[in-house]
């Protein structure tokens, strides 16, 4: 895997465990926010009222630098260690799992809990529609019309299109590149007197 680029699921799904009478109900979302995922668990807490436990664990962001697991009141690490590590194993990211414990009146000790929710998750998982996503950075470029053929020979030479383009006196285009090639892109422009290039959020 490139460093631009990440693994996600594009859509829900769900996923079901069943050990000595609990029943595990698992479900999956992508997400891109702590926001987002708290929606879709006090969701679940409202729709499932009746469960004992509502675990989960969740990744976010193109790198995974935002984590978070919870066990929900089950032994500490046999819930959302595990489900956090089925994300791991996936190489998954922008990705929420939450998995629903309906006790069955017989203890399953602290392994037996950790598989429970491990397999509950990997079931989950495995029926979620995965994409590879690009991350891409943005950027303005500003310059005087006769740059014009000097600047539309360096997006040609990195394959890219402007994207928003403003032609008149004073021209400026925006163009999105692959992260991996902006250092190139900048680089490129940056040998050209006259053209101011700034990155664009979002």
């Amino acid at each position: 895997m490139a460093d631009d680029t990440y693994r996600t699921i594009e859509a829900p799904a769900e996923g079901l465990y069943k050990e000595k009478g609990s029943k595990f109900l698992a479900f999956a979302f992508p997400v891109t926010t702590a926001d987002e995922a708290k929606e879709h668990i006090d969701r679940l807490r409202k729709d499932y009222f009746d469960a004992r436990h509502h675990c989960y664990a969740y990744i976010i962001g193109m790198h995974g630098e935002q984590y978070r697991a919870n066990d929900d009141g089950e032994p500490s690490g046999t819930a959302g260690r595990p489900i956090h590590g089925q994300l791991l194993s996936a190489g998954l990211t922008n990705t929420l799992v939450v998995v629903v414990r309906y006790f069955g009146g017989i203890l399953l000790g602290a392994s037996g809990l950790a598989n429970a929710y491990k397999a509950a998750a990997r079931d989950a998982l495995s029926h979620a529609p995965v994409v590879e996503r690009t991350i891409y950075c943005r950027y303005r470029l500003r310059f005087e019309y006769p740059l014009m053929n000097d600047v539309m020979r360096v997006l040609k030479d990195l394959g890219l299109k402007p994207e928003r383009q403003q032609f008149e006196l004073d021209c400026q285009l925006e163009v999105g590149v692959r992260q991996s090639l902006s250092q190139r892109l900048t680089d490129a422009v940056g040998n050209l007197r006259g053209v101011v290039i700034e990155a664009i959020e979002g």
